[in-house]
């Protein structure tokens, strides 16, 4: 039977991450199993399931997949993560949560003798709205006086986008996509100003590290004789180093500034039966199917994703462009535990293959298998903000899964007038006759409700 290898898994050769019949594998050669081995055990690896900071992981004794021919001398299994998502498409207080999850775990693991040998984020799932870690090989033995060699790292993809997004209101997510390394240090330090930098924490991780990381271009060999000749640092100073990062860390708060869509949800063009009458819909559409997985197009502060949980589906994805919306609603799910996941996507611009070879990190439209999706108040904004074709548009949204309810706003909605006060109107083709026959062309409308006095329809569409 054929195996199906992860193209982003080539970065630590102890172990490489593979799939076979819808689960997911990790193969381990020697120097794997000597780290998975020291884990087990000392009962690392079943303690840190236990606490949920750790994938669950087992041994597979009998695969039934031929592992001669990769060399592998251990099998692992991995708890399956449904939907994959990267730390450039997370709001602010989803990489604070991965941060302070990453710092945990990694005191947690030192005080049984145990280290993360590195710290990126994309070694961090998100299970709904708790991030689980996912890389067993990345848990290796602590030495003694070993220094954190991947404090740099963690910086980077952490710290440095934390802190341009609480300090300077800059949105990281742009910015990280364009470096799958994360935000340099270098970077950070130029951005912040002399207050900023006033704080002990801030001075230590950012304006000392940039300037060690400068001296190190300049003169390295000069640098590593230095650090030749500094004592061991003792576990309790390492600890303390992690200590005061997730004082730092747990302190940041998103800068407040206003975006074009937070408020929606309270300042629409709805009448308040008019909006009554919508949930109803959705409710009623969402108890209808029970989804298994559905996707919410322009989610804002989740108020329909959590209609649907509500009345039947078992788990939804929010997708919004606006990050203060989108931080909201992931607020709100970690509050009321719902089986929600948020993910930042520009609809005109979604994250691409990228990476090694332009396959380390699948584009989003890859890791889209939803039985379900919902996208309301959502076309008209790639259609007349964006000039998105209205056939490419419904075509794109169609896909996303093979049932769903799509929203049409005609030219008379407030909200479109507002759109086409500061920009020409060229827009000839946008009516819902069209819009009605194009649906029809790549689906099969099911139903239409007019939901508002100006002439909002939610059509309920399966694919042909």
């Amino acid at each position: 039977m054929s195996i199906l290898f992860d193209k982003g898994s080539y970065r630590d050769p102890a172990g490489q991450v593979f799939y076979h019949n819808g689960k997911v594998y990790r193969g381990l050669n020697s120097e794997g199993c000597k780290r998975f081995e020291y884990i087990e055990k000392n009962k690392i690896l079943q303690d840190s399931i236990k606490n949920k900071y750790l994938i669950d992981t087992k041994v597979i004794s009998n695969p039934d997949i031929n592992i001669k021919n990769n060399n592998f001398k251990k099998v692992l299994e991995h708890e399956k993560i449904d939907f994959i998502s990267y730390p450039y498409e997370w709001c602010f207080d989803q990489l604070k949560d991965a941060a302070l999850h990453h710092l945990n775990f990694q005191l947690y693991l030192l005080d049984r003798n145990c280290v993360l040998i590195d710290a990126s984020a994309f070694n961090i799932q998100f299970k709904h709205s708790k991030p689980i870690f996912i890389d067993v090989l990345s848990l290796a033995e602590y030495e003694n006086g070993a220094y954190w060699l991947a404090h740099r790292q963690f910086c980077e993809n952490f710290l440095n986008p934390l802190l341009l997004s609480s300090k300077k209101g800059i949105n990281f997510n742009n910015w990280f996509r364009g470096n799958l390394e994360g935000i340099g240090t270098s970077d950070t330090n130029s951005i912040l100003n002399f207050i900023d930098k006033l704080n002990p924490s801030i001075f230590m991780h950012v304006f000392l590290m940039d300037r060690i990381q400068k001296k190190m271009v300049k003169n390295p060999d000069d640098i590593f004789k230095k650090v030749e000749k500094k004592k061991t640092i003792s576990k309790n100073t390492y600890k303390s180093i992690l200590n005061q990062l997730k004082s730092l860390i747990s302190k940041l708060k998103k800068k407040n500034f206003n975006s074009q869509w937070q408020n929606y949800s309270k300042e629409n063009t709805y009448k308040l039966d008019e909006e009554k009458l919508k949930i109803k819909l959705i409710s009623d559409f969402s108890s209808k199917y029970n989804f298994e997985y559905l996707a919410d197009l322009g989610c804002n502060n989740g108020l329909y994703s959590f209609t649907c949980l509500e009345n039947g589906c078992k788990n939804v994805v929010g997708f919004d462009f606006d990050l203060n919306a989108l931080n909201e609603a992931y607020l709100k799910s970690k509050e009321k535990k719902f089986n929600f996941q948020t993910i930042y996507m520009d609809a005109v611009n979604p994250s691409p293959n990228q990476g090694w070879s332009q396959q380390e990190r699948k584009g989003l439209i890859e890791r889209l298998k939803f039985d379900g999706m919902i996208a309301l108040a959502f076309n008209h904004h790639l259609t007349i903000a964006k000039n998105i074709p209205l056939e490419d548009s419904i075509r794109w949204l169609v896909n996303f899964a093979p049932r769903g309810i799509i929203e049409f706003v005609p030219k008379n909605d407030e909200t479109i007038k507002k759109m086409l006060q500061v920009r020409e109107d060229i827009f000839i083709n946008y009516n819902e006759e069209t819009f009605k026959n194009i649906l029809t062309k790549y689906s099969k409308i099911l139903s239409k409700k007019v939901v508002s006095s100006s002439g909002r329809t939610l059509y309920e569409f399966n694919s042909l």
